[in-house]
């Protein structure tokens, strides 16, 4: 907190030389405290809104109530001291002059409590700010409550609308393999074997969409417990707040479960440096809802290689795909079959695995129409900055 202004304590003077008086000092000073804590949540939420992923200004305020119930006022100060980058507590010291005493404890409660994000590498531990999505909201899983759900529900349209209106998107598909034409050789970022390959640990939490549907009374029948995390050296995950270590094996063994269950693989829109799979169901999947109920185009809200085709020759009108598998609505009854709209299609391959005809496949978009996902984080976080025309340089 910032050292409250001599001339706070000058005005209240007055009311120190009478005791009678005690009571309205104390109110003169809880006013003033509560003006301080406004100002920092204010900043908080300047901050998170000048970060590439957003974070609008609502009529109601939810926005507002959402930090004031995620962070403490001394919590919301420090966050707006960090960066996108990783730095360890002693480097963030120095850069804002802040006292290292204490320093990397407040930190790492911080990212316990889901407010940042934090890497220790043994000898080393390192921290960065979180946006609002990917970040923060899907961090707060184990503070979960009604009150935050209803906020949260709340500020996701206002959310939404303004992410939506700039690329590059947040989420790209990973198509089925198996679905994949060998004639159509599938790029390494298209593959979700790409991710599973390059990791040595794995993770299963639950996921927070569906957590947040299931306090909201608004829970489906598909598996809670099935997002996961991957990273690229062994026992990341062995301590982890927020998800439970996993084998390969297992891993694999979880994604074949999602597919059963007709759950979407998403991950990072960009090509390096993916460290989570989330299964997505259209009816609590906030990316995927974005598409069925606030009614925005598919090709805003997830970049997807691949569509799918059904051969009217072969189909018998069965309506597993329709009914049963596509999560975003995008098939439908013709006369004689049905028939897929390739702008509504995400690419997943769910409709084509339980197809009992086999007359789905998927197809490579082509080259002109593709978007290719940016390189790396950093690199997608400059993209979408450079397209909502904010500086947020100061943070990178």
């Amino acid at each position: 907190m910032k050292k409250v202004p001599d001339l706070w304590f000058d005005e209240a003077l007055p009311f120190v030389e009478n005791t009678d008086k005690l009571p309205v000092l104390l109110q003169f000073l809880n006013r003033r405290d509560n003006k301080m804590d406004d100002e920092i949540y204010d900043k908080l939420a300047k901050v998170l809104d000048t970060l590439p992923n957003g974070f609008p200004k609502t009529a109601s305020g939810v926005e507002k109530k959402l930090l004031k119930k995620i962070f403490t006022p001394e919590e919301a100060d420090l966050f707006c001291d960090l960066r996108l980058t990783l730095e360890t507590a002693e480097e963030i010291s120095i850069r804002t002059g802040r006292p290292l005493d204490g320093l990397e404890e407040k930190l790492t409660a911080m990212a316990d409590h889901g407010q940042l994000f934090k890497i220790d590498f043994g000898d080393v531990t390192v921290f960065k700010m979180l946006p609002w999505i990917f970040g923060i909201y899907e961090f707060q899983l184990n503070r979960f409550d009604k009150e935050l759900a209803e906020m949260t529900d709340e500020f996701f349209p206002a959310f939404v609308k303004q992410f939506m209106k700039s690329t590059p998107q947040i989420m790209q598909t990973l198509p089925i393999e198996k679905e994949i034409p060998e004639y159509q050789e599938a790029l390494p970022y298209e593959k979700l074997s790409t991710i599973i390959d390059g990791s040595q640990s794995f993770m299963v939490r639950e996921c927070i969409c569906k957590k947040e549907k299931q306090i909201l009374g608004h829970q489906c029948n598909n598996s809670l417990e099935i997002c996961m995390g991957f990273a690229p050296v062994p026992n990341v995950f062995d301590n982890s707040e927020f998800g439970k270590p996993i084998t390969k094996d297992e891993a694999l063994a979880l994604l074949t479960k999602a597919e059963e269950e007709g759950l979407v693989h998403l991950t990072s829109n960009f090509q390096n440096g993916r460290f989570y799979v989330c299964n997505c169901c259209g009816c609590c999947c906030g990316v995927l809802t974005s598409i069925n109920k606030l009614g925005i185009p598919a090709a805003k809200v997830v970049n997807s290689h691949y569509y799918a085709v059904i051969n009217a020759e072969k189909c018998t009108r069965c309506g597993i795909c329709a009914d049963e598998r596509c999560q975003v609505g995008a098939i439908e009854a013709q006369e004689d079959a049905y028939k897929i709209t390739e702008e509504k299609c995400i690419g997943c391959g769910l409709c084509a695995t339980t197809c009992p005809e086999e007359a789905i496949s998927l197809v490579h978009k082509k080259a002109e129409v593709r978007a290719m996902p940016p390189i790396d984080e950093k690199e997608w976080f400059k993209q979408k900055g450079r397209q909502r025309g904010i500086d947020f340089s100061q943070y990178a």
